[in-house]
């Protein structure tokens, strides 16, 4: 492909010009930068002065994304811990009561221990979620990254290709 044109690129992209490069022709873009010739390269990465900026507007995108699905997460776990330890607290002045049977205090005991393993649970599926969040969080970055190494590994190897005298 190091002979291709730009107008070859834009074709197998299936884009009429560089500003209907969407976000999804993005990555075939990139992926399709080593193959070009030093020149197209270079020509188009001065044409597309944007593709930093469309990375980072991903990357802002998922991020705030992960941000309110962190707060809504922190915001059901507050009303589920306090909903439980209402419930315990609930049980507990049951507890106290002198009228109560061996039976009925065992009963007790077992719904405390029921609640407190429910708690229990819940935490380790926020602690899940949270992790999953992250590696959709820690992928993106990657992602961006990749692309930025693409696109500055086309600039670098434009130059270094261009000349000689750089690279020794």
């Amino acid at each position: 492909m190091n002979d291709v044109n730009e107008a070859a690129i834009r074709r197998k992209l299936g884009i009429p010009n560089w500003r209907n490069l969407s976000k999804d022709k993005v990555l075939r873009f990139a992926a399709a930068m080593p193959e070009m010739a030093t020149e197209v390269r270079l020509k188009l990465i001065e044409q597309f002065p944007a593709f930093k900026d469309l990375g980072k507007a991903d990357i802002d995108a998922v991020t705030e994304a992960h941000k309110a699905t962190l707060a809504a997460n922190e915001n059901s776990q507050k009303h589920f811990y306090q909903a439980s330890q209402d419930q315990r607290d609930a049980l507990r002045a049951d507890l106290g009561r002198d009228d109560l049977s061996w039976e009925q205090r065992e009963a007790l005991h077992d719904r405390l221990d029921q609640n407190v393993r429910q708690v229990n649970e819940k935490d380790s599926e926020s602690k899940q979620f949270l992790g999953a969040g992250m590696k959709v969080v820690a992928a993106a970055g990657v992602a961006a990254l990749g692309l930025g190494v693409v696109f500055v590994g086309g600039k670098i190897g434009g130059a270094s290709e261009g000349d000689p005298e750089e690279s020794k």
